[in-house]
């Protein structure tokens, strides 16, 4: 467990993702139960998520930018600020930051990654991977859902995540190749 001075101890990362995914099981296994309790069950914990979601929205009423900008920093608390979608940034700034996070790792790699554009449900990239452009192989494949997945989880609100094509340069031919005459063969005049 993480700790801050003076606090009660918090929750690592891997301990919220644990408690998380225990959630998501136990709503499965309510929501598949049939009956009234079941439904009762389900209906109050979507009750307290509201509750918890306005509690949140009046925290980010007050005009400090510097304490919603920590909010929405933080992994957790940002999922669930988009989760009640009042997110103080839009998705095209959490989707570029979620590129920027992956870039040196692709760069490690001898590759690149860049966030061409977020229209109203699609982030565009441009993802060039060694050796191979803008795509190719099982690398670049894996480079790109690992972009895709980021970007989604930092602003689920979008719904796809597309590679743009490098723009085709064209065959590269050599001023030299162009102005040199062919060489003659032997024996020919």
């Amino acid at each position: 467990m993480a700790e801050s001075a003076g606090a009660l101890p918090r929750l690592g990362d891997g301990e919220v993702g644990a408690r998380i995914a225990h959630i998501d099981e136990l709503l499965e296994k309510v929501e598949s139960a049939p009956g009234p309790t079941a439904r009762a069950a389900v209906d109050a914990v979507r009750a307290l998520t509201e509750v918890y979601g306005e509690a949140l929205a009046r925290v980010l009423d007050h005009p400090d930018t510097a304490l919603a900008e920590r909010l929405a920093e933080d992994e957790l608390l940002g999922h669930l600020l988009v989760l009640h979608d009042i997110h103080p940034e839009p998705p095209a700034r959490r989707a570029a930051r979620a590129v920027e996070r992956l870039r040196p790792a692709v760069q490690e790699r001898g590759g690149d990654v860049e966030l061409i554009d977020v229209d109203e449900r699609t982030a565009r990239i441009r993802l060039e991977t060694p050796g191979c452009g803008s795509g190719c192989g099982s690398s670049s494949t894996d480079v790109e859902e690992a972009v895709r997945e980021a970007v989604l989880a930092a602003a689920p609100e979008l719904t796809a995540v597309e590679p743009v094509p490098e723009a085709d340069a064209g065959a590269f031919v050599p001023l030299e190749a162009l102005t040199r005459r062919p060489a003659q063969p032997q024996g020919a005049s």
